[in-house]
């Protein structure tokens, strides 16, 4: 049994526990077995949470304490070409409708939208892609000055 089916086989009999109690003692503590039982509720998911934030904070400190930038799942090759297609397919319905209300004008604003779409996606996802040679680190130095 997981932590969290233990957790919830915990929850389930404290619930079970509360229904009984409430079979005996009669309707009149129901307020207050509920009360009770929502009340442990609470602490779960108080505890729950405070777990992820400070399994967070520490993933968090340990980024900072590397000096580099958290590694992002979404930054595969992946998603990218994904990303190219899905924008390549949506081109041709939103070329048709540009070229079709505003001709040429809107054909362009179009094809606008979709190249700045490209290049925000292109740079969320390598921030050092539009930045100048100066600013990039010679890792292959070839010779050349700026």
């Amino acid at each position: 049994m997981s932590g969290m089916d233990a957790r919830d086989a915990d929850l389930k009999k404290e619930l079970d526990a509360t229904l009984q109690a409430r079979r005996e003692l009669g309707e009149e503590y129901e307020s207050a077995l509920v009360d009770s039982f929502l009340e442990k509720v609470d602490q779960r998911i108080d505890g729950a949470v405070e777990r992820r934030v400070r399994r967070q904070l520490a993933e968090q400190q340990m980024v900072v304490a590397r000096g580099s930038r958290s590694p992002k799942p979404t930054d595969s090759w992946g998603e990218r070409f994904g990303f190219g297609i899905v924008s390549l397919v949506l081109a041709i319905p939103l070329s048709a409708i540009g070229g079709g209300v505003a001709h040429l004008p809107g054909l362009l604003v179009a094809w606008a939208g979709i190249v700045g779409v490209n290049a925000f996606q292109a740079v969320r996802t390598n921030p050092e892609l539009f930045r100048g040679r100066r600013h990039r680190h010679d890792k292959d130095d070839d010779g050349w000055k700026d």
